[in-house]
């Protein structure tokens, strides 16, 4: 029985619209035809459909027959159930089905996890203690747990003394956010740490501390994590230990310990909401991902190396007496920049590894003299990027130029929403969600002449995804009816382009079909790709509005690099990333 939805006009007058019954599109019902026989698709003809047409050379005739199991026991209202096989229509239902995803769900954790810490992307936070803007909103362990229930794998603490200068509050300092206890966000981080994954988690403090209270970190730190901590000692490590080495494993990451009074200063010019304008999202998910160029604005109390900032990281241990040892035997990942600016900032040290963290503006002004520099330094160091200081309402910036320089941990306001999240999202999809991907082979290689991989030097086309949109359903009941129009069905169109490196970015668009909650674009686009290891599918559907700005209606990013290739039903999320319930889109995705 089909169903209507009925929009009122004007007091006399109402429209009624019929929903239309999902259909499958032209292309499907030929390659139902081409594999079936008489109407009819038996467990051989299945099979042969997910190897050829899906591209999985590896799948059995059992998972074929589970496959065509598991979608009649969906629909046993069909006449067909007691045949074993599959008609059209629950051939395009199992096409469109959650069984048959674009990321494949069996994979897991497959890259190599024993090579050193610096071979990885990390999935990285930033004041991972605020519930929303930098300036005044509150400090929390929630969103500790929840980006650690989302396997985010580095979380960031600002640590301060209280009020009564006896314990430690973690809060945005010289800000109006409001204090959280520090033990109490160790007490979160020990009970929710490996829930997404197993894999270490790091740590990394912000401190602002007397040595007295060091000490008190070092008590409760020590007393958290017991056995879970991975203390070297004080000494710098040589290389770091690998993921796979480090399972369910705590490690702190800071600068050497240095006089309260020299961090408090610090703070200062970072913190100073008159230092710049923010820019606010105009449109309700977020604004465009930025450019590689051009999207920075610059400040320049916070674009050199040896300026005092609250994330920098000067190595000052002038006052070794005023130092708490047992703090310092705390630290696995020593931060710090060493004085003499940029120069000396990316020299590597062969005996010893350390981390090293820019602002997103300090980054962009060293990759464009120093860009082979900073990936020689990410061969063996890690080094964080974080958000410029101006970003009060914890939007985020291009990941990509730090994870094309070989940046492991590229820091993001996870409370903050918009695009650049979804691309962050997207990229640690990879690898069963682990929160940590392995960087490309050519980020990590050194040639024989000790040359090592240019970020700017444009490289030929590698490989090329086609990308094939054939329709999107879900959104009636998801949404409520009028939620797009109050007084007609929804005028829908989809977006989809690549995230990655400037040459391979793009996004392109399917023309808008007007008053249809199951939009049929049918539509297929190509995208040549220079580098499509770093390279992020991103997927989005908006609702055309003339009077007004355009409605948002769901997105997804998904790593090229471990796309499906075939037809795949893709599950949308709203803009903060839980996903709907119903809405889809059936793409078909080839490489060429």
């Amino acid at each position: 029985m089909s169903k209507q939805t009925t929009y009122r006009v004007c007091f006399c007058f109402q429209r009624r619209f019929k929903l239309a019954i999902s259909e499958a599109p032209p292309e499907i019902k030929a390659l139902f035809d081409q594999y079936s026989e008489n109407d009819v698709m038996t467990v051989d003809h299945l099979h042969r459909f997910l190897t050829e047409v899906q591209k999985e050379e590896k799948a059995t005739k059992e998972e074929a027959q589970a496959t065509i199991d598991h979608c009649l026991r969906e629909l046993k209202h069909l006449s067909i159930f007691h045949r074993k096989v599959l008609n059209l229509e629950t051939f395009f239902k199992y096409l469109f089905s959650d069984i048959n995803p674009p990321l494949s769900p069996s994979v897991g954790v497959h890259h190599d996890m024993s090579a050193p810490l610096s071979h990885y992307f990390i999935h990285t936070g930033h004041n991972s203690y605020l519930t929303g803007n930098q300036l005044s909103s509150d400090c929390s362990d929630v969103p500790i747990i929840q980006a650690l229930h989302r396997g985010v794998r580095v979380i960031e603490l600002d640590i301060w003394p209280n009020s009564t200068k006896d314990d430690v509050d973690v809060l945005h300092g010289g800000t109006l956010t409001t204090p959280v206890q520090l033990i109490k966000c160790l007490k979160s981080i020990k009970e929710h740490a490996f829930v997404a994954s197993e894999y270490p988690v790091v740590i990394t403090l912000e401190d602002h501390l007397t040595p007295d209270l060091q000490a008190k970190v070092a008590q409760l730190v020590t007393q958290t994590f017991g056995d879970m901590l991975f203390s070297p000692g004080s000494e710098c490590l040589k290389e770091f230990p690998s993921p796979e080495s480090l399972k369910k494993r705590i490690i702190i990451s800071t600068k050497p310990p240095q006089e309260y009074l020299e961090a408090k200063d610090a703070v200062k010019s970072e913190n100073d909401p008159k230092s710049g304008k923010t820019q606010v999202d105009e449109e309700a998910w977020g604004q465009e991902v930025p450019d590689h160029k051009g999207a920075i604005v610059a400040d320049d109390k916070q674009d050199e190396l040896d300026e005092d900032d609250s994330n920098g990281e000067e190595d000052n241990d002038k006052s070794p007496q005023h130092v708490a040892p047992e703090y310092k035997r705390l630290i696995a990942i020593h931060a710090g920049k060493p004085k003499g600016g940029l120069v000396e900032c990316l020299k590597v040290d062969p005996d010893k590894v350390r981390r090293l963290s820019l602002s997103e503006q300090q980054l962009e002004k060293a990759s464009e003299v120093y860009a082979k520099e900073i990936v020689r330094f990410t061969q063996r160091n890690i080094l964080r990027v974080y958000p410029k200081g101006i970003r009060v309402d914890s939007s985020n910036y291009n990941p990509m130029i730090g994870w094309s320089h070989g940046a492991q941990m590229v820091a993001f306001n996870m409370q903050g929403y918009g695009r650049s999240l979804w691309v962050m999202q997207g990229m640690f999809r990879a690898n069963g969600g682990c929160g940590y991907v392995k960087k490309p082979d050519f980020l990590l290689k050194t040639g024989p002449h000790n040359e090592v991989f240019d970020p700017k030097y444009k490289l030929p086309v590698k490989t090329t995804l086609k990308v094939k949109v054939y329709v999107g359903e879900g959104w009636y009941y998801d949404f409520k009816h009028t939620h797009f129009d109050a007084y007609s069905p929804p005028d829908f169109y989809a977006r989809v382009g690549i995230a990655g490196v400037a040459a391979d970015s793009v996004m392109k668009k399917t023309k808008t079909l007007e008053d249809d909650w199951i939009p049929a674009w049918d539509e297929e686009f190509e995208f040549p790709l220079t580098v499509p290891e770093l390279a992020v599918l991103r997927i989005e559907v908006h609702e055309y509005d003339m009077s007004e700005k355009d409605d948002f209606g769901g997105q997804t990013c998904l790593p090229v690099s471990e796309l499906r290739k075939g037809i795949r039903a893709v599950p949308l999320h709203s803009r903060k990333g839980e996903k709907y319930k119903s809405v889809k889109l059936l793409m078909h995705f080839e490489f060429v």
